[in-house]
């Protein structure tokens, strides 16, 4: 799906590993693009790039149908999961291509919706992204994008070790061209990419429960061991495994903390076309 002119060569901080899958398969159109369902009617036709194992795409196409919905991402066996979803649920009008956000094989003016989930982030040029996203939707169509901010993330009880991890994680997407703080950016962004008629918005994902703390901790646990995060840490000489191992331990203590509390900040902003 890529095409032939020179696009960034991005490096993605948080790799594919299974813990890094996990979570975002639980991710929903209802508790991650809530922003997005008063623009979905049936019969429109949508665009989820960075679609991940197609959580989200599966629940556009339902919302949508008999509207045809089309997931992309870069990773072939991401993109396998995403299709091995859509037969499990029994979504027909959903299909899933590799392809570059930077390049897409889609013509002109394509689409009633362009979408992409915590994806800006991790781009060395996301305004060429947005332009892009942009070119393939049709007049008077929306571009929604949503990402997390980082340094605006919050957490109790405070512990060393997850300002560890925050500063290591700042440190690695930087390395990689990224902006971690993604979220506060957005309307910058989409300006810039020539948007006009921007709607901003936010949300937050939570984790405050026993459960929602267990599943939090465990997740990040394992992806500061074992993702492409911790081969960047290593890697890049910012951390050695016996540090990786101490902020682990340091989510495990914040997951087991009776009145823990983990916020995530998330900007949106709907583009009109």
């Amino acid at each position: 799906m890529d095409g032939q002119q020179s696009t960034p060569d991005d490096v993605y901080t948080h790799g594919h590993h299974e813990s890094v899958v996990r979570a975002h398969a639980a991710r929903t159109a209802q508790n991650s693009a809530a922003f997005v369902l008063p623009h979905l009617a049936p019969g429109s036709r949508v665009l989820d790039v960075g679609c991940g194992p197609g959580s989200i795409t599966c629940d556009f196409a339902a919302l949508t149908a008999p509207g045809q919905v089309v997931g992309l991402d870069r990773s072939e066996d991401i993109v396998a999961q995403a299709r091995a979803l859509a037969e499990e649920r029994g979504v027909e009008n959903v299909r899933f291509v590799t392809g570059n956000v930077y390049d897409l094989d889609v013509e002109d003016e394509a689409f009633d919706v362009v979408h992409a989930h915590q994806v800006l982030q991790h781009l060395t040029d996301p305004v060429a992204a947005v332009r892009e996203m942009r070119r393939v939707a049709k007049p008077g169509g929306i571009i929604a994008v949503r990402d997390a901010d980082f340094h605006g993330m919050s957490w109790y009880p405070e512990i060393p070790e997850l300002d560890e991890w925050m500063d290591l994680y700042q440190r690695i997407a930087r390395r990689n061209g990224a902006e971690p703080d993604a979220g506060r950016r957005l309307v910058s962004w989409m300006q810039e990419a020539g948007f006009t008629d921007v709607a901003p918005s936010s949300s937050n994902w939570l984790y405050a429960t026993p459960q929602q703390r267990t599943w939090q901790a465990r997740v990040w646990s394992e992806r500061v061991l074992h993702s492409a995060f911790a081969d960047q840490a290593v890697g890049y000489g910012f951390a050695e495994r016996a540090d990786l191992e101490r902020i682990a331990s340091g989510w495990h203590r914040w997951g087991s903390s009776a009145d823990g509390w983990f916020l995530i900040p998330n900007g949106e902003v709907i583009g009109r076309a």
